[in-house]
């Protein structure tokens, strides 16, 4: 029996509705190619991105009744699960690819390189789902998708209330995001921060906060519980951390100094902690996996599979394999390009395959229990790293050569982990709302296939035309700074801080062995291990308005029961998810102004008049979240 809730299960339609047509193809390519540019701008910003599922179901179904005059729940779906496979798609990149940059590899990111681990990795995500969803979606109780779930509550809700309400949420979180992003990127009359250091008896003590509303949105999705891990891992590296690990110089800037210590020192702390998480998450789906390797076996033996029922069927073994097989060419002929060494490229294909596989399962549990937004694909990529580093250590591989290929395997492996958890998590709502599992793939399959080809180009817009590059302080894109350290490490050419990498990876176990009495004892807060080592090496203006964020989320649904918290804060959710695309869409849009020789305006305003119109767009953001994610009394 499929795991589904009652109060959202859809009823079996009289008669057969079409899934796939020509203008779900459209629209779905469409929102992929917009989601995934969207999501590149996220997750070099804020170090995590969010599922797009929710604002793209909202989007099809408002666009279908409004362009079309008659909204279908099976095609909205088709158009969302094509959507959100895009956005998935970029976290897989984002994560990985700029550390080419940063290691010195490439000075400008390479088109058919990142195309082709864009769709290798994407499609491998894909392929090695597919064996897993009875194990994962159909045959498992324990899992409650949570966001899938939301998403199938979204498209069962038709026209009800999407109509009005819900596009106005959208549009409304759309102009907060653009307008708040005009007024600081392109005018420069904000700042991007509000952040304070000082130096007590020779320790840094630091304090700040982004002011962007993209970041109080994401804490308002993640919810109170996953806001305030985050903060706590930020005030254990900044407010705790940097204090203990450094002192401060007379004539330096608190601020810049408290930026230093972090980059090279306390963040390592957080990848101790997110080693031991990911072999925690792997062993916790030990079971899961085991049942996926049998299922995949013995679909492999089935001599037919057309005459099983249409709402079972998944792509068939056969196709799995041709697929599989030209993805694993395809690897070969990337790794070989990196390093043009056949050893190392027949080494980083095997452990890509066998990681890739091993993260799928992991990447599906974490999915189905605290949904795709939470899943901490950035501590399972820290373990390929680490394994695919040693590995190559242990084989005698070193240098330049040993740096790129580490990273090529961590790229592979993070798309393959951010793809698959998302094809879990839309097949949990293909399932709810009757959808035919092998056409959701298909689509799926079309989503990676589309936004592979437009993540390179987004990147280099980006980082040739925003202040400091990718790297910088706007766009930070600390995973990829983590990795370019970490495969260089391992290659010989730096040193990691091995004490510091100790230091977390025994602060992980405090935390795993606290969240275990937590869950004994039965209590709703949990400590998860990888939000709180996420905001270890996050910057710390990340962590203050994710809270914000939590916080809101929080007041508004307090009183209300547990299993109607996604009903209530909907239309929060909707709001927050156009805030998202609005900053993120705008910031590409300005990088692309950029390009086409159109600069930002600079009115030379006093520091101190801009810090006051800092402060006061602070005050008015909180505020307009206050407003516009407020539940409506007659939900």
């Amino acid at each position: 029996m499929s795991n589904t809730n009652p109060s959202t299960a859809a009823e079996a339609p009289k008669t057969p509705l079409p899934e796939i047509t020509l203008r779900v193809i459209v629209l779905g390519i469409i929102l992929s190619v917009v989601m995934g540019a969207a999501n590149v701008y996220v997750g070099l910003k804020a170090g995590m991105t969010v599922s797009a599922s929710i604002p793209a179901a909202v989007m099809s179904m408002l666009l279908f009744r409004y362009l079309f005059r008659k909204p279908n729940i099976l095609e909205a779906n088709q158009v969302q699960t094509c959507a959100s496979a895009g956005e998935s798609l970029a976290a897989g990149i984002i994560f990985t690819m700029p550390a080419m940059i940063l290691i010195g590899h490439w000075e400008s990111f390479d088109y058919w390189t990142i195309t082709l681990v864009a769709f290798t990795g994407g499609m491998l995500g894909i392929l090695f789902m597919i064996p897993m969803r009875r194990v994962f979606v159909v045959n498992n109780e324990d899992l409650k998708y949570p966001e899938g779930i939301a998403c199938a509550a979204v498209l069962n809700a038709g026209g009800q209330e999407s109509d009005a309400s819900a596009g106005r949420s959208l549009i409304f979180g759309g102009i907060l995001g653009a307008l708040v992003k005009v007024v600081g990127g392109f005018f420069s009359l904000i700042n991007g921060s509000l952040e304070t250091a000082t130096v007590v008896n020779s320790r840094i003590l630091y304090f700040g906060g982004d002011i962007s509303p993209m970041l109080i949105a994401v804490g308002f999705i993640v919810r109170l519980n996953v806001a305030i891990l985050i903060f706590i891992g930020g005030a254990l590296a900044w407010l705790i951390g940097i204090p203990l690990l450094g002192g401060g110089l007379a004539d330096g800037n608190p601020v810049d100094q408290a930026y230093g210590i972090w980059s090279t020192q306390m963040r390592y702390v957080g990848v101790g902690a997110m080693v031991v998480g990911g072999f925690s998450a792997l062993i916790a789906v030990r079971k899961g996996l085991l049942a996926a390797v049998l299922n995949l076996w013995h679909g492999f033996q089935k001599k037919t599979e057309t005459t099983e029922n249409l709402s079972q069927r998944d792509i068939p073994s056969w196709a799995i394999l041709a697929l599989g097989s030209i993805c694993i060419a395809l690897l070969a002929v990337v790794n070989f390009s990196f390093t043009n060494n056949a050893g190392i490229t027949l080494l980083s294909t095997t452990v890509m395959l066998v990681m890739g596989f091993f993260f799928t399962a992991v990447a599906s549990y974490i999915v189905g229990l605290v949904g795709n937004s939470n899943s901490p694909v950035s501590g399972m990529t820290i373990t390929a790293v680490l394994v695919a580093g040693g590995l190559l250590y242990l084989f005698n591989y070193t240098g330049a050569e040993a740096a790129v290929a580490t990273l090529g395997i961590a790229a592979i492996v993070c798309c393959v982990a951010c793809t698959s958890g998302d094809v879990c998590n839309d097949l949990k709502t293909g399932s709810i709302v009757g959808a035919s599992p092998f056409r959701q793939q298909i689509m799926q399959i079309l989503g990676v296939f589309v936004a592979a080809f437009v993540m390179a180009p987004i990147l280099t817009l980006l980082h040739e035309n925003t202040p400091g590059g990718i790297g910088g302080k706007e766009l930070s894109a600390p995973q990829a700074g983590l990795f370019a350290s970490l495969a260089e490490g391992f290659s010989g050419k730096g040193e990691l801080p091995w004490n510091l990498i100790g230091i977390g990876a025994g602060l992980g176990i405090v935390i795993l062995v606290i969240d275990e009495y937590l869950k004994r004892q039965k209590f709703k807060f949990r400590a998860h291990l990888m939000p709180i080592a996420v905001g270890m090496y996050l910057p710390f203006g990340l962590a203050t308005p994710i809270l914000i964020g939590g916080l809101i989320a929080y007041f508004y649904s307090r009183n209300i029961p547990e299993k109607d918290h996604e009903e209530t804060l909907h239309r929060g959710v909707l709001f927050s998810s156009g805030v998202i695309a609005g900053e993120a869409l705008t910031a590409v849009g300005i990088a692309g102004l950029a390009a086409w020789g159109i600069q930002a305006l600079d009115f030379n305003l006093s520091s101190g008049t801009v810090t006051l119109l800092t402060g006061l767009a602070a005050i008015a953001i909180v505020v307009a979240f206050s407003l516009f994610t407020r539940p409506q009394k007659n939900r």
